[in-house]
């Protein structure tokens, strides 16, 4: 008969884990990898997107800003082949520019030259009164011609000029005139190195001399003021 016994455990101790046993771990915290791959292609894909955008305004496929077009200078015009017309009575006073017209306005005999080689004149001009046929008929009007000069390298749509008027020291807006030789704008382009001359008629009664000319050669130039008397 065996006297061996296992005595019981001592309070407060725990016993060795037998063979091939082994506590289970403390929860470990996941690992910054996966993180660090994510944030890394996102970076890629972003650097990726601004080169293109990038490459959209300023490589091959550059967006250019619409051109900056500031009177540079005034010039004597040269001298207009536009004789007056028979009906004309009495010829514009081109020396004598109108009073107070302010610094951003010109003479009749100025020739404004712009930043991108182009240049606007005016031709001498006359009075004249529109025919029955005319629109509008039988009304009194200035008679002029407008000349665009192109130096620039590109052509020029002379359809795309503007052209407006104003009469009297009230400042009354002159309608264009349409009558036998004045068709208005032209459908046609200036090439580079050549020039076009426009006539034009604005309405000017008989009891008025002063006389405003505005014009662009196209909508994206500055606006050139001509102002002066007409006898």
């Amino acid at each position: 008969m065996s006297y061996d016994s296992t005595p019981p455990p001592m309070p407060g101790y725990t016993p060795p884990p037998g063979p091939g046993y082994y506590p289970p771990q403390p929860p470990q915290a996941p690992k910054k990898t996966t993180t660090v791959l994510i944030a890394a292609g996102a970076a890629v894909v972003a650097a990726v997107l601004a080169a293109v955008v990038t490459a959209s305004v300023t490589g091959d496929g550059e967006a250019e800003a619409a051109p900056t077009v500031t009177v540079t200078k005034t010039a004597p015009a040269e001298g207009g082949d536009t004789a007056a017309d028979d009906s004309a009575t009495d010829a514009a006073d081109s020396d004598a520019p109108a009073e107070d017209s302010g610094d951003d306005s010109y003479g009749f005999d100025d020739t404004i030259a712009y930043d991108n080689d182009v240049e606007i004149s005016l031709t001498k001009i006359t009075r004249a009164v529109s025919s029955e046929y005319a629109s509008p008929e039988k009304t009194p009007y200035a008679k002029f011609s407008i000349k665009i000069v192109n130096k620039s390298d590109k052509k020029i749509d002379a359809s795309m000029m503007t052209v407006n008027c104003a009469y009297g020291d009230e400042g009354k807006e002159g309608e264009s005139i349409y009558d036998d030789g004045l068709d208005g704008l032209p459908d046609t382009s200036i090439l580079a190195g050549r020039s076009l001359s426009v006539p034009w008629g604005c309405e000017l009664p008989k009891g008025e001399s002063f006389l405003q000319i505005e014009v662009a050669p196209d909508y994206e130039s500055e606006t050139a003021i001509f102002t002066g008397k007409v006898k």
